[in-house]
């Protein structure tokens, strides 16, 4: 089950044009593209007359028109053209989603329309603003979401997964504090006087010791910033060359996962080797968190259901993370449920 009243990365700007393209969050197939002024457009990727995918026709002016009979509808989902006949049924309409653009990324909203708060898009501003360099990644992983939010909020594994890139021996050693504002859970750990990871010690051009940080910020259900960082011994971290790891992770169904993956940074911002060493490493870094994930959903799907996860110290926002995933879906169970019972009362009245 997937919380449905929040913001989803749904694509990267770059990837929806005027050609329609499809998508699948939160098992709902979707269609996107853009209106003739660049508008992005987020409908139900099925047509109403024979649920063939929308995402498989074209645009014709502001409307995507399916490829098997030729119905056209507009950016509002109703439907604004049907070849075979001058009268359009009332009926011929498909879903619109809200959507957001943002910084390169294309937001959308799943659940209740009415709900829909363009204010509730997170922060994503290092990804344009030109003071920070950015790296870009996109990667499905053959997991359940829930085990990448786990996987964020418990960066020990950096140390055995990560040895070549970002990893180290010592980050397991230093204890996290956490703390949970509304249904944001950060997750903070504070190395001092430790060395740069390899990757970061080559791209920042630095040796020896320093104080290394990294907060992961999980805005729940689906978008994680670390804030990390290499600062020297003492100082302050705003000091320091600081990264903004930007995740979007996007429930496609059980079993399968988007995660979008941006990597900011304040530093060699202008130098095309630091860029292309990154491009790199990182994708490294996701590759080796996709093989580790993937296997994980097979322990998890092959566990007997009488046996759960042994929780540690360094899971405290784990298990903070989870409670609020758990009272977001119960409360959303809930009002559909309010909603059935009162659709049932309307129509028995």
């Amino acid at each position: 089950m997937f919380v449905l009243n929040t913001w989803y990365v749904a694509a990267w700007s770059t990837e929806v044009t005027r050609d329609p393209v499809r998508r699948v969050v939160c098992k709902q197939p979707l269609v996107l593209y853009r209106t003739q002024d660049g508008a992005a457009v987020v409908l139900a990727d099925r047509c109403a007359h024979r649920a063939y995918p929308l995402s498989a026709g074209r645009t014709v002016g502001d409307s995507v028109e399916c490829g098997y009979h030729g119905f056209a509808y507009g950016p509002d989902g109703v439907c604004t053209r049907v070849p075979a006949q001058a009268a359009i049924p009332a009926r011929a309409r498909v879903r619109r989603y809200p959507v957001v653009e943002k910084d390169g990324w294309i937001w959308v909203w799943t659940g209740d329309e009415d709900l829909a708060d363009e204010s509730l898009v997170p922060d994503t501003h290092w990804m344009n603003d030109p003071a920070w360099a950015t790296v870009t990644h996109t990667m499905l992983f053959e997991c359940r979401h829930d085990l990448i939010h786990d996987n964020l909020l418990d960066l020990t594994h950096e140390t055995f997964l990560h040895k070549t890139t970002v990893g180290d021996d010592y980050i397991p050693e230093y204890g996290i504090t956490v703390e949970v504002d509304g249904d944001v859970v950060t997750v903070d750990r504070f190395m001092p006087g430790v060395e740069a990871p390899p990757l970061y010690a080559r791209t920042m051009g630095i040796e020896g010791l320093y104080d290394r940080f990294h907060a992961t910020e999980f805005h729940v259900p689906g978008y994680h910033v670390l804030h990390s960082g290499i600062t020297a011994q003492g100082r302050p971290r705003e000091e320091g060359h600081l990264i903004k790891v930007l995740n979007g992770i996007t429930p496609v169904d059980e079993r399968t996962t988007w995660y979008y993956y941006a990597f900011s940074r304040n530093f060699a911002v202008d130098a095309e080797w630091a860029t292309k060493e990154l491009e790199v490493g990182l994708e490294t870094v996701l590759r080796e968190d996709a093989d580790a994930l993937r296997e994980q959903e097979t322990g998890m799907r092959e566990r007997p259901g009488g046996e759960h996860d042994v929780l540690i110290g360094q899971d405290a926002g784990v298990a903070k993370a989870r409670r609020i995933l758990n009272r977001l879906l119960a409360a959303e169970q809930s009002a559909e449920q309010s909603a059935d019972r009162a659709a049932g009362r309307a129509v028995k009245g």
